[in-house]
């Protein structure tokens, strides 16, 4: 039995299918080499990341290498590499990946299914395109005890062939369906009737077979889309960190995994991930990639937890679950932290004064609120620094006042 079989056992536990290392390098700019993939795949482990694509290995002898390296010096996911529907890609893909144990070892096939990419790409008709799948598939389940198979666009494809082609890659083996989202196009009600028939059809003849959502963010509902996938039925999702990946990118693992933590109520799953690693794995990619993300990044951005609004800090002090629906520490933040600025409050003025040794209360705090605005206006966020100038300052007229008082 395949690691993946054995996860699969539990119809509530969604596989996390990571492909930071594969369709998020493939982005321009974000190239990695082995040591970089091993360094990633350190953190994806303790993650607990259930499958790492960690490349293609066909697409050039350096990237075979690059698997075979964290194959074999990684040990607990199971290992994946994508392959084109033909035997030369699929051996690459073996070769790549024989130092993992035979259980941890995944070949992805993939062939493009959409009216578009059969006619100008493939040059091939739908029976050409189905019989290559089967094949491949065929092929891949001769080497590999766990296959998935992908057709590529299938949300541009016609529904009645899109079902055709994957319950005969089931037929031929493949235990984990993939129904990607390759261009962005779908919407959540799309996507979430989609997996619902198909596993309707499909799950009469393969009941064990797991469907799984690869979701790209070109409309930005990549990670609508793949909770939509688990409503219709699909246990893998796939993403990369920080939603890298081709053009807009995939769908950001880290939301994912928190969005089905969070709202466990509304979802009923689970996932084997460590939550708490997930900023961890960020800044990591970061570094790798000597690339930053946006302020406001989902989850892992460094305003995720942060709050300047005077009614919000207010709230926070009292209860921070007023404006805060999962624990900073939950993702690998030490915890929330205020920032100081000219939408604060006295209250959180007051509580950073008396945080750094500085305690003002009464008349002299609301002196030090109005010289406080004044300087956020002209400089923006305050610091330690400048809230002890402004108590200074606050205080050295009170001095003068009391002398001539």
């Amino acid at each position: 039995m395949s690691r993946t079989e054995e996860i699969a056992a539990d119809p509530n536990r969604v596989i996390v299918f990571d492909t930071t290392m594969r369709d998020g390098e493939q982005a321009p700019g974000f190239s990695m080499s082995a040591q970089a993939k091993v360094k990633m795949a350190h953190v994806l482990r303790d993650l607990g990341v259930d499958v790492i694509e960690a490349g293609f290995a066909a697409a050039s002898p350096g990237d075979e290498d690059c698997i075979r390296r964290v194959a074999g010096e990684i040990e607990g996911p199971v290992f994946c590499s994508l392959s084109r529907s033909n035997e030369k890609d699929i051996d690459a893909s073996f070769r790549a990946l024989a130092p993992a144990p035979k259980s941890h070892r995944r070949c992805h096939v993939f062939i493009g299914t959409s009216p578009i990419h059969r006619n100008a790409k493939l040059k091939m008709s739908t029976n050409e395109v189905l019989s290559t799948a089967v094949r491949s598939v065929e092929y891949a389940r001769s080497l590999f005890d766990d296959v998935e198979f992908s057709a590529e666009d299938a949300f541009r494809t016609e529904p009645e062939f899109l079902a055709d082609v994957l319950e005969a890659a089931a037929d031929a083996g493949a235990r984990t369906l993939n129904v990607p989202d390759t261009v962005g196009y779908a919407t959540p009600q799309e996507v979430r009737e989609r997996f619902a028939a198909l596993a309707a059809r499909i799950h009469k003849r393969h009941p064990n077979v797991i469907f799984s959502a690869h979701c790209h963010d070109d409309l930005g509902m990549a990670v609508a889309n793949s909770l939509a996938a688990i409503e219709g039925g699909a246990r893998q999702v796939e993403g990369a960190i920080n939603g890298i990946g081709e053009r807009a990118g995939n769908a950001s693992i880290e939301e994912v995994i928190m969005a089905l933590k969070v709202r466990e109520d509304r979802y009923g799953v689970t996932t084997g991930a460590d939550s708490r690693h997930l900023v961890r794995a960020s800044k990591i990619l970061c570094e790798i990639t000597e690339t930053v993300i946006a302020r406001n990044k989902s989850v892992v951005g460094i305003n995720a937890f942060a709050h300047e609004a005077g009614i919000h800090q207010h709230g926070m002090l009292a209860d921070s679950r007023t404006y805060e629906i999962m624990r900073p520490q939950d993702v690998g933040f030490e915890g929330s932290w205020f920032v100081l600025g000219k939408h604060s409050g006295r209250h959180a003025i007051a509580k950073r004064a008396e945080t750094i040794g500085r305690p003002i209360e009464g008349e002299r705090l609301a002196a030090v609120v109005v010289g406080f605005k004044s300087r956020a206006d002209q400089i923006g966020e305050i610091n330690d620094a400048e809230l002890i100038a402004i108590i200074d300052r606050v205080d050295g007229v009170s001095e003068v006042v009391a002398q001539y008082a």
